[in-house]
């Protein structure tokens, strides 16, 4: 089960590393997008390397009894010194690229003496879930523990430090994202300690190996996951807040297209509807299709109509683009009847003018609610030649 769990947080990990991908081959320069991949890879490289099942394939592939420790304490070096590198970077200021290699220079100390340390020892034994504290009086291997140990700690308690130091300095998504960030790497932290305190135990002559085979693995399981969404968050909240304005700009405009519905069904003016489409795409699709509807409906907007109507709507206090939406929509209603009434739909009416360019994407939801809700509106489509008249 163990090895589901790793397996599955691993590929979740792995799929956001896909997402970002496209942005990463794009900008490949961008430091701070490569430490935000770096991150996502690293995580889910620590999970698939410590998945039991990973840790049997790779010893018996190697033929050496151990390997997949050395590979394991080195991911998570690795992914601990990234966390620490992006928080540099996504903060950043006069000295980042300093700090940065600063941190890549320490780290890379860390993992050459992890395998050297590994090279020298002697650990003949397979232990898949508890090297830690079944070697951890073995000369050079020991060693190695306390150096990925140290090393892991040293980097997830500063990391803590820096992100909710900064979470206090700054509000909305960053600060939600900081805080689970710190969080999560106050998780990493407890991994660390955990694994400590059973190495030391073991040095006492005491057996505490639970907290290395129970206790770590759901810490640095929940670190990681935690440190990774809150990496996420201030750049998920965006593009989600897009989408749901999309969303809502999506529902708010079907009114209008309903409005349009006939003429678009009998010109064949809509476009195939998208499946499967994001918030933003299903919107571009509707905006596409009442502006192809509008396009075909422009000789019968009468212009004179549309000045009447603005005039009123003025009159009445309405404000500035509330009375021209409630405008525009009466004079695409009065359009539609026209156009569907006339023998020839492509003759204009006489008094027609003609309103020029469309309504912009902004403005269209807003003459979709007048649709809705005015009542000009219902006037002009149950009175016969309002165009010539004007509303009441």
């Amino acid at each position: 089960m163990s090895g589901l769990i790793n397996y599955i947080s691993c590929g979740l990990l792995w799929l956001g590393l896909v997402v970002k991908a496209p942005d990463l081959i794009r900008h490949r320069r961008d430091p701070y997008l490569r430490a935000i991949c770096a991150v996502l890879a690293l995580a889910g490289l620590c999970f698939f390397l410590g998945a039991e099942p990973t840790v049997a394939a790779v010893n018996h592939l190697s033929g050496i009894p151990n390997l997949a420790a050395p590979l394991t304490y080195a991911s998570i070096t690795a992914y601990s010194a990234a966390s620490q590198i992006l928080i540099v970077y996504w903060r950043g200021g006069p000295h980042v690229h300093r700090t940065s290699r600063r941190w890549i220079a320490a780290y890379a100390l860390v993992l050459l003496g992890i395998a050297v340390t590994f090279a020298l020892g002697d650990a003949p034994v397979e232990r898949r879930t508890d090297l830690d504290t079944y070697y951890a009086t073995t000369p050079y291997i020991a060693e190695m523990i306390v150096l990925y140990l140290l090393g892991h700690l040293a980097a997830v308690s500063v990391t803590a430090w820096s992100a909710l130091r900064w979470a206090r300095e700054v509000r909305g998504r960053l600060r939600t994202g900081l805080l689970v960030l710190g969080a999560g790497t106050l998780c990493g932290a407890g991994y660390s300690l955990s694994k400590m305190a059973a190495v030391i135990a073991r040095w006492c002559g005491r057996d505490w190996s639970g907290l290395g085979t129970t206790f770590s693995p759901a810490a640095a399981g929940l670190g990681a996951v935690l440190t990774v969404v809150g990496i996420l968050i201030p750049l998920v909240g965006p593009r989600l807040a897009e989408w749901r304005q999309a969303q809502r700009d999506f529902v708010r405009l079907e009114p209008l297209e309903r409005e349009l519905d006939e003429l678009l069904t009998r010109r064949a003016l809509r476009l195939p509807r998208p499946r499967w489409a994001s918030p933003t795409t299903r919107l571009v699709w509707r905006r596409t299709s009442i502006h192809n509807a509008l396009g075909s409906l422009d000789a019968f907007l009468d212009r004179d109509l549309y000045e009447r109507v603005l005039d009123g709507e003025r009159r009445t206090a309405a404000a500035p683009g509330q009375a021209e939406a409630t405008a525009w929509a009466v004079a695409i209603t009065t359009a539609v009847r026209e156009e569907r009434d006339r023998d020839s739909p492509l003759v204009a009416p006489s008094t027609a003018e003609g309103l020029g360019e469309p309504p912009t994407a902004g403005a269209l939801v807003a003459v979709a609610d007048a649709l809705a809700a005015s009542p000009l509106v219902v006037t002009a489509r149950l009175r016969p030649g309002t165009t010539t008249t004007g509303p009441a």
